[in-house]
């Protein structure tokens, strides 16, 4: 397998196995979660490091998951608390664990190079050459732990389907029909706080927030349905890998980097030119309102009396 098939492979799993969640996260207003499971993680490397004196990639993702799975459940904890929104809850858990793993790092590892660049936030040029042997073919480490977290998500919303989607509009009615919104909101956390983790080892954070947000966001202002949102997700980040690598490979730059600029065109694009939210269409509309009221009044208006 050619270098730049791996590369766009890698990334496309990373679109399908965030895409699948996306949505869900935007539509509860919780997107920014993704980025402060990439802060919350430190205390769980520098954990595993102070334990066993180690920086091997499967025991710090193991240890970056224990804490992004901390990090989730104290936001939901807070925002099931009713006393503070999820924005809030999100600002306060984040900077805590970040502090406590510098914290950790300046006491007990200051003579060590050990930092999140360092451990748990990869690049995706170096996806290629991180393989493994299944069958006596070598493929990419990132294609197969990215294709197992995206079949988990896909079963995930498969079989919760109608559970989720009930919590995500109406929480109050879930409740009175059995489904418990709790259990849900964490169960979809904890698999975003795994997605993000593996992801973030194969492809680096930046790829990673920005294939959980901004697809979704993007699909948003194309539909109202939640199954062809979360279908448009998946193809936008696709697609954003697609033209984000060529770009990438035209002008010798950062392949995430592209790519995360392909993906906030793309955005930019719909928001732009939605056929019923983008900003034209919602100028038009109001045009149209604008020429309907006066269109009213002008016939409303009583005849002038002639001299």
């Amino acid at each position: 397998m050619s270098t730049d098939v791996t590369i766009i492979l890698t990334a496309g799993l990373v679109a399908t196995a965030t895409g699948l969640i996306g949505p869900f996260l935007v539509l509860r207003r919780v997107a920014l979660v993704g980025d402060a499971v990439s802060h919350a993680v430190l205390p769980g490397i520098v954990m595993v490091y102070l334990l066993f004196q180690t920086r091997a990639p499967l025991a710090v993702v193991v240890g970056a998951s224990l804490f992004a799975v901390v990090c989730v459940l104290s936001i939901d904890a807070l925002k099931a608390t009713g006393l503070v929104k999820s924005d809030a809850a999100i600002g306060l858990v984040f900077p805590l664990l970040f502090s406590l793993g510098v914290l950790g790092i300046t006491r007990y590892a200051s003579g060590i190079h050990l930092d999140l660049d360092s451990t748990i936030y990869g690049e995706i040029a170096f996806a290629p050459f991180r393989t493994v042997s299944i069958g006596g073919f070598e493929i990419a480490r990132s294609i197969v732990q990215l294709a197992c977290v995206s079949v988990f998500n896909l079963a995930l919303i498969t079989l919760l389907w109608k559970e989720i989607k009930a919590t995500t509009f109406d929480p109050d009615f879930s409740r009175t029909i059995g489904i418990r919104p709790a259990l849900l909101s964490r169960l979809l956390l904890i698999a975003v706080a795994i997605t993000a983790v593996i992801a973030f080892e194969s492809v680096g954070a930046i790829l990673v927030v920005t294939m959980i947000i901004v697809p979704a966001a993007t699909a948003y202002l194309l539909t109202d349905r939640l199954w062809v949102m979360v279908a448009l997700t998946v193809s936008i980040g696709w697609v954003s890998a697609l033209a984000g690598h060529t770009g990438a490979s035209a002008i010798d730059a950062s392949i995430a980097g592209a790519m995360g600029l392909a993906a906030a065109c793309g955005f930019a694009l719909v928001l732009l030119a939605s056929p019923r939210y983008g900003l034209l269409a919602r100028a038009v509309q109001r045009a149209r309102r604008r020429r309907a009221i006066a269109s009213a009044l002008e016939s409303a208006a009583p005849a002038r009396p002639v001299a």
